[in-house]
């Protein structure tokens, strides 16, 4: 395996009872505060009135940006670091899912330069990310695990992009998570972000770089884990220790905890990127109907012994079938728990989506070469696989 760095300062207060810490935590890094959110779901749900009241009770000066979306724009992006300079603020609070926190990521980012904030994305220009204003989030969906990374994505209906950027700058400082804040979640997008989880998980997990047995270990926990709760939270939302559950493997799903040093690239986000791009789907969504057909696409007899471990280790298939059996089976219980228990749509016309644009997708996925992931994909091959998730 590879050495690495393993630094992840954020705090995170879990559980309820917490947010009577916001105010203290918030004026550790000044006093003008711009929060960030998304539809207003905080707002129903009585979350928004508690966290107000926090920031009056602390003497902060408050500033709102609200109706940032699903698949966050530039826009809302630009929109967030003019309110910044205006105001000068100090800090920004984050009251959402990952599509807040994202968006308040590169808010962060802008605010300390003086260029479009979109030359942070752009592959053309990459604008070097320095410096960030702090940032503190409350998480209401379990889904990115932006809470806990530096990582964002960020739409520009303009140019059909949609692009994903890391940097140390924008890592959150302070995370509240608190599962009763993901209660109203619905079990679509409940199940949309077990998708996601998983998605995030397998980027890590089918590999073929050399493993820590351990972290192998850590990884099968947390998709049993995902596998566990996610339906219990979809029938039961009120479920504490569901929801507890799906949290706390959201953020270490992604935080950089079961990299290990990892040189390969990501494959399905890529190619999913791009079909929410252009089509505006969930992203949790997209990855579970990619996934599937991106595994039967890269197993072979090279790489069919991490599918053998997949299927035996998380799915309990029976060890002594042989290879490429117990392979078929894995892809096949994947299939039926995210088609058939999360009841998520399995093809991509039941999305509204045709083939009109899979050579233009596949090229941009690829970057107009190759896509060194499990199995090195070039554009023929993620338009086979497109092809695949006709049906």
């Amino acid at each position: 395996m590879n050495d690495f760095i393993y630094h992840i300062p954020t705090k995170v207060y879990f559980g309820k009872g917490h947010l009577q810490h916001l105010g203290d935590e918030l004026r550790r890094f000044g006093t003008r505060v711009l929060m960030t959110y998304g539809g207003g779901s905080i707002k129903r749900i009585g979350l928004y009135d508690k966290v107000v009241a926090e920031i009056r009770n602390a003497g902060l000066e408050l500033f709102e940006l609200s109706g940032i979306e699903p698949n966050p724009r530039i826009d809302s992006v630009r929109e967030g670091v003019r309110l910044c300079k205006e105001h000068h603020i100090d800090v920004l609070l984050a009251v959402g899912g990952g599509s807040t926190i994202d968006a308040t990521k590169f808010i962060a980012a802008g605010a300390c330069v003086d260029f479009d904030p979109w030359d942070f994305l752009d592959i053309t220009k990459r604008a070097p990310i320095n410096n960030a204003l702090p940032i503190v989030d409350i998480l209401t969906l379990s889904a990115t695990g932006s809470e806990m990374d530096a990582g964002g994505v960020i739409s520009n209906p303009q140019t059909g992009d949609k692009i994903g950027r890391v940097a140390a700058p924008m890592l959150p400082k302070v995370s509240f998570l608190d599962p009763t804040n993901t209660f109203s979640v619905s079990p679509y997008q409940t199940a949309c972000g077990a998708a996601d989880m998983l998605s995030h998980i397998f980027e890590e997990y089918f590999t073929t770089d050399k493993d820590l047995f351990m972290l192998d270990c850590f990884m099968e926990g947390l998709m049993k884990t995902i596998i566990r709760y996610a339906p219990i939270a979809m029938r039961e939302p009120d479920n504490y220790e569901a929801r507890a559950n799906l949290m706390w493997a959201s953020s270490w799903a992604i935080n950089g905890f079961i990299d290990g040093g990892k040189q390969q690239a990501w494959s399905c986000h890529p190619i999913e990127h791009e079909l929410s791009a252009i089509y505006d789907i969930t992203h949790g969504l997209g990855l579970a109907i990619i996934t599937p057909r991106w595994m039967k696409y890269c197993l072979n007899d090279t790489t069919v012994d991490r599918y053998v471990q997949f299927g035996v280790n998380v799915f309990g298939i029976d060890a002594s079938l042989e290879p490429m059996v117990i392979a078929d089976k894995a892809i096949n219980m994947l299939s039926e728990f995210l088609f058939g228990t999360l009841a998520l749509k399995s093809t991509l016309p039941e999305v509204g989506i045709d083939r009109t644009n899979f050579a233009h997708m596949a090229r941009k996925a690829v970057q107009g070469d190759v896509l060194h992931g499990f199995v090195p994909l070039r554009q023929t091959d993620v338009e086979k696989i497109l092809e695949m998730c006709m049906e």
